[in-house]
């Protein structure tokens, strides 16, 4: 009986089914991203921060109506990460350029975020603009079993020490299964790509110090963060070099595509690496799906010279009120049932 209601209604047998193996796919596919969201602060001046253009007296003029703005806007942006892919929001959204706990959570109160049980771990880092990087996670799908900063010790030219980001460590379980996650926001290239680039390097090799003292067999690790440098960039060799990881952004970029575009060139310094684990297959365990810049037309400009680059907030001190200077990144992780 039901087979001629659904050819009355010009519905196939095998239509019927295609349509279910896709929703049953979403509900065992996750996602986890990572978004810059550009210079996320509060609009309180902290007297031990260089904060002052974000203040209601400052440079930008900075107030609660272009704060909730932006919350607003940052908000809908993680919302919408991955509906294609999953029936679920983003599990772990690894975030750069927040300044404090507050400002997230502002962005938790929202509209778009407020019915999803996230919960959030930020740590002030040493930044002179208090710039730091965090990690929103899902409690119904993420349990944290540790959280803490790894200092990132460089020196300028100078000797002295730059006061950059610590990454960021967490270790969690994932439905069950045991993860390691590093959020970063390495050193920029301000003075020069070249100049600068040792930095970013010896970043790369702080993590992998912390692995080395990870003390499992066949860790599920994830790397990401904006590194400030591309998928070829010396600094994520160094960790590509280990054998340890794989690098599924590196396709992503192009002369037309990227996550942020500088001078009409476009970069991914936003970028997710993950360990070798990840493509096992194995019931019970998360497996990589796919690899994407989350780039829909709502994120970007829409008209004249800066068309399709990022719709960012600011341009030097002209309000734009948009969202990022940067797309968010993601993966698609299948959590195998068989």
């Amino acid at each position: 009986m039901f087979w001629k209601l659904f050819l009355y209604f010009g519905i196939s047998i095998e239509s019927l089914e295609k349509e279910t193996d896709i929703l049953h796919k979403k509900e065992n596919r996750y996602t986890i991203a990572f978004y810059n969201l550009e210079n996320f602060f509060d609009t309180k001046d902290d007297p031990y921060l260089l904060d002052d253009d974000f203040t209601p007296k400052g440079f930008k003029r900075w107030n609660k109506s272009k704060f909730w703005n932006k919350a607003n806007k940052i908000s809908r942006a993680i919302s919408r990460i991955g509906l294609e892919e999953s029936n679920h929001p983003p599990v772990l959204v690894g975030m750069a350029e927040v300044e404090n706990k507050g400002g997230i959570k502002s962005l938790l109160r929202s509209k778009q975020l407020r019915d999803i049980d996230y919960g959030v771990i930020h740590f002030d880092s040493p930044d002179e603009r208090g710039i730091d990087t965090a990690l929103i996670y899902h409690k119904e799908h993420f349990e944290v079993l540790d959280a803490e900063t790894i200092p990132l010790m460089v020196q300028n030219t100078n000797g002295d020490r730059d006061l950059t980001r610590d990454i960021l460590y967490v270790h969690g379980k994932l439905h069950q299964e045991a993860i390691h996650v590093f959020v970063n926001h390495w050193p920029s290239r301000r003075e020069g790509a070249e100049e600068t680039s040792y930095k970013r390097i010896k970043a790369a090799e702080t993590i992998l110090q912390k692995i080395d003292a990870i003390q499992e067999n066949r860790s599920n690790i994830i790397v990401m963060g904006d590194f400030n440098d591309d998928p070829n960039s010396q600094s994520i060799q160094t960790l590509m070099d280990t054998g340890k990881f794989i690098n599924p952004m590196k396709k992503l970029l192009s002369p037309v595509s990227g996550s942020a575009n500088y001078k009409g060139e476009w970069s991914l310094f936003d970028q997710i690496l993950l360990s070798h684990s990840f493509l096992n297959y194995e019931k019970d365990t998360h497996s990589f799906i796919e690899a994407k810049i989350f780039s829909p037309r709502f994120l970007k400009e829409w008209k004249g010279k800066y068309k399709v680059n990022p719709f960012r907030t600011f341009a030097g001190k002209k309000y734009l009120g948009g969202y990022s200077d940067h797309f968010p990144v993601y993966i698609v992780l299948d959590e195998s049932k068989k």
